[in-house]
């Protein structure tokens, strides 16, 4: 799948994280998950994390991260789209780059996980392949594990096998 004429896909640089932290609070409806975000992700994991952009404006990213605990598994840590773009295949085409990472690396199988109340998050790994795995409660009809990062904070966890 080839990204939207004008756009283009790199790999991020630790400089991003200033300009990531600075869209997060528009694109996820006025929500502040910066602190879910801290410097030391791009600072880590910048060469298996991209963003896309159109005339250099930040147009989409993805962080992500072969796990050094599981040899099979990548993670994606964060990822979003500006909201003007959605719909476009801009995510689809960062998980896909993220995905050929993960194979480079002989990895297969790919690990995600958000909030029960973003319901367009659920709406877009499930329309890509992704599982959610089973938790140990149920939120709104939807699967979810509870106090994942910190008590009450209840997480939807998505897993997908890409070999």
């Amino acid at each position: 799948m080839d990204l939207p004429k004008g756009m283009e896909i790199r790999q991020s640089k630790p400089t991003d994280h200033s300009r990531l932290i600075e869209v997060m609070k528009d694109w996820w409806g006025g929500r502040d998950l910066t602190y879910m975000l801290p410097r030391l992700f791009l600072n880590h994991f910048y060469k298996t994390s991209f963003v896309i952009e159109e005339n250099e404006k930040l147009v989409a990213f993805l962080v992500g991260f072969l796990s050094p605990a599981e040899p099979d598994e990548g993670y994606i840590h964060f990822a979003g789209v500006d909201p003007n773009h959605h719909g476009k295949g801009i995510g689809r085409h960062l998980y896909e780059h993220f995905y050929r990472i993960c194979r480079e690396h002989n990895r297969t199988i790919v690990k995600a996980c958000t909030s029960p109340v973003n319901k367009d998050s659920i709406a877009f790994h499930t329309h890509i392949g992704f599982n959610i795995k089973p938790g140990n409660a149920v939120l709104e009809g939807v699967q979810v594990t509870l106090d994942y990062n910190k008590p009450g904070d209840p997480k939807v966890l998505f897993i997908k096998n890409i070999g």
